[in-house]
């Protein structure tokens, strides 16, 4: 369907950069559970070559065909990833909040790739050139097989999101991406547009209208321009198909729960790179349960 598109330009007042020392910045390394399951000794190769930085909603990091310059490990932010037809339609293959990491390819030899790399909900990820990564890739040790885990993960989503839009009705594929979201943010807000939403999924504005109407009409979210609150997740559970816990099971089976969260890890020294009045989540000290290493509500 054509129309407005993940990474349109938006009339916005424009973020003013800065530079913010790194003790400042109240989220720990393990916010991302990728770098949270690396031991002490691979996270001091990697720690000086972290930088963090404020993406802010709609931003690309990547367009079709770019080369890749950094992988990000996402906190509190979520990204997806899109493909565009010739029409000027498009729908996400994959969402990435703190369970993953964007640049897939780069580490994989590809250097790019057909699809798009678009902020959905705004707020922090740590960012790392991409020949570092390539460098504790080619040690063969524990990144690189950790790496190829998340990849296993990535391509069950993608594979899973092909099989939902084919064969499920537009009310589960709004309950399914409503609860992906919710497990990769630290509240039960969602900032997303109908028109948005149907983007994403491939679909007319209209029937993600009336999905949100009933959704909304039996208490399982509430509604307002811009904004999704999710009111009674169990609902959205007991209303989605089987693929979300399809990839939710083999996320949990693939990859290593998220511990020891609350453990404090020296910060990189020096200042980064950020901006001005990112979103960021409220509560950064709440301990995550290990469920498809995302928050859960």
């Amino acid at each position: 369907m054509a129309g407005m598109q993940y990474g349109t330009p938006v009339s916005r007042t424009p973020l003013e950069k800065t530079v913010i020392p790194m003790s400042s910045i109240p989220f720990a390394l393990q916010r991302n559970h990728l770098l949270a399951a690396l031991s002490p000794a691979v996270m001091d190769r990697l720690r000086p070559h972290l930088e963090i930085k404020a993406l802010a909603a709609g931003e690309v990091l990547y367009e079709s065909g770019d080369d890749r310059h950094h992988v990000y490990f996402p906190v509190d932010c979520i990204v997806s990833l899109l493909h565009d037809t010739e029409s000027g339609s498009s729908a996400e293959i994959s969402m990435v909040g703190n369970e993953g990491l964007i640049g897939v390819t780069s580490f994989m030899g590809g250097q790019c790739s057909p699809w798009r790399a678009v902020v959905q909900n705004a707020g922090f990820a740590y960012r790392m050139p991409v020949q570092k990564m390539h460098e504790e890739f080619g040690r063969h040790g524990e990144l690189a097989e950790l790496m190829l885990l998340y990849t296993q993960s990535r391509i069950v989503q993608m594979s899973q999101t092909a099989v939902c839009n084919r064969h499920h009705s537009i009310e589960q594929q709004v309950c399914r991406w409503l609860l992906q979201s919710l497990d990769r943010l630290p509240t039960s807000t969602i900032r997303m547009t109908q028109e948005l939403l149907g983007n994403a999924l491939g679909v007319r504005r209209e029937g993600v209208t009336v999905a949100a109407c009933k959704l909304n009409s039996i208490g399982a979210i509430e509604y307002s321009r811009g904004k999704i609150e999710v009111i009674d997740r169990d609902q959205l559970e007991s209303l989605s198909c089987e693929c979300y816990a399809v990839v939710r099971k083999e996320t949990q089976r693939l990859l290593p729960p998220a511990e020891e969260l609350d453990r404090p890890l020296s910060r990189p020294t020096g200042r980064v790179v950020a901006f001005k009045n990112p979103a960021v989540g409220q509560d950064s000290t709440r301990r995550l349960p290990a469920v498809s290493g995302c928050f859960v509500n």
